[in-house]
């Protein structure tokens, strides 16, 4: 689209340390408004393009909380940035992460939010999605639970509920159906942020983008997605995804935030099984990766440092590996059918699942669900060929028709 542009801005990692080298922006933004903007917000995370809906032109921003302080400094640039995003007589929204009650906190310690009186075409939400140290609290209650062996249905489900998993799933999941809504829906544009912009802004963007975008339901699509949304956008996760739940001392900067998104995205999966080309073990797969792997797609914090440490040089990409035509057959969908459409998953809390095939792994056995796997995938493969042969013979019997009419026309 002719309205924005590649910048090069950060080419040196000069003005935000946790961003790529280069970012889109809208068109009528020059890069020394850029360098201002990202004085204003903290972390030098300047807003930047994160989705694009082609069926309106609506698009998604993400940014860090600006700096406004207690005194309510101001930025113009910053203003005219996000103005700049949307369309005459539009207004947008901006999507806090936090409540209310912790963004105004954050502005003694020199963070804050945009005040409505400096954005008047922006309508400002705030929704509860937790911190990293709280969910990392939230993790080591609930894989406690799973591992507990003795513990009767009572004290099971007490302790399921007293972790409060399911609770930030539907935290997360309902952020993103509502900026969902707000692009397909209302028809507005809406900037993402929280805090920093590098864990629960992202778990929205992504989420999001899988709700109304087909192609981030491909493996090929969700790969793009991850490399985009969570890599190239800085998240952590060297310090989010050092020791999971198992940790001797409490690491300071340890959380799941990804391993939330991912379970997330089962609970879409479970949803639409027919939506997604990958299946829960791409999934799986990925979470382990995060936490432990070969391949050095998911080491360092971000792309600076990815650079510095030259891993392109020296480790193998984990997508080269997924995406050899051996390692795809077990990670696709034998039920998916590609569906164009915008899908809303259910937020109910009796819609969403602990997901088992993660903190259960250890407590069921694979064997049968491996074996029912295995034999979908020959029923599905036996009504292609069964549908194979159904075609020819239309297409036969439709030949036979028309050469009987020509042989009984005069």
């Amino acid at each position: 689209t002719s309205e924005w542009r590649l910048s090069y801005v950060n080419k040196e990692f000069a003005v935000c340390p946790s961003y790529p080298p280069i970012v889109i922006v809208p068109k009528s933004i020059d890069d020394e408004a850029l360098r201002k903007v990202a004085m204003f917000r903290h972390g030098g995370r300047f807003p930047v393009l994160s989705y694009y809906h082609k069926k309106n032109g609506m698009v998604i921003m993400r940014s860090g909380q600006p700096l406004t302080g207690t005194n309510g400094r101001r930025c113009k640039e910053d203003e005219k940035l996000i103005n700049a995003t949307l369309r005459a007589g539009k207004r947008g929204y901006i999507i806090d992460t936090r409540s209310l009650n912790v963004a105004q906190q954050a502005r003694a310690k020199g963070g804050g939010f945009e005040q409505e009186a400096h954005y008047p075409q922006w309508r400002r939400i705030h929704k509860s999605i937790e911190r990293y140290h709280i969910l990392q609290e939230s993790l080591i209650k609930l894989v406690e639970a799973c591992n507990e062996q003795a513990h009767n249905m009572d004290r099971w489900l007490s302790k399921l509920e007293a972790s409060n998993w399911l609770t930030h799933i539907k935290e997360i999941l309902t952020t993103a159906c509502l900026a969902a809504q707000c692009i397909d829906r209302e028809g507005a544009s809406i900037l993402i942020h929280g805090t920093e912009g590098i864990d629960s802004t992202l778990q929205v963007t992504s989420l999001a983008q899988i709700i109304l975008e087909p192609r981030s339901r491909t493996i090929r699509g969700f790969e793009a997605l991850i490399e985009r949304e969570w890599l190239q956008a800085g998240h952590p996760f060297q310090q989010r995804c050092a020791q999971s739940a198992y940790c001797n001392s409490k690491q300071k900067w340890e959380a799941p935030v990804f391993l939330l998104f991912l379970d997330c995205v089962w609970q879409i999966l479970r949803q639409f099984p027919c939506s997604f080309e990958f299946n829960e073990r791409f999934l799986t797969m990925l979470f382990e990766h995060a936490y432990a792997s070969q391949f050095g797609t998911f080491l360092g914090n971000n792309e600076s440092e990815r650079c510095k440490l030259k891993l392109q040089q020296k480790t193998m990409s984990l997508w080269s590996w997924v995406n050899r035509p051996s390692e795809l057959s077990k990670l696709t969908n034998p039920l998916f059918e590609a569906n164009n459409l915008v899908i809303w998953p259910s937020v109910a809390p009796q819609s969403l699942q602990l997901w088992e095939g993660i903190f259960l792994r250890w407590n069921r056995t694979s064997k049968y669900l491996d074996e029912a796997y295995e034999e979908m995938v020959n029923i599905i493969e036996y009504n292609k060929e069964l549908q194979a042969k159904v075609n020819i013979l239309r297409r036969q019997l439709a030949e036979l028709e028309t050469e009987d009419g020509m042989q009984e026309s005069p």
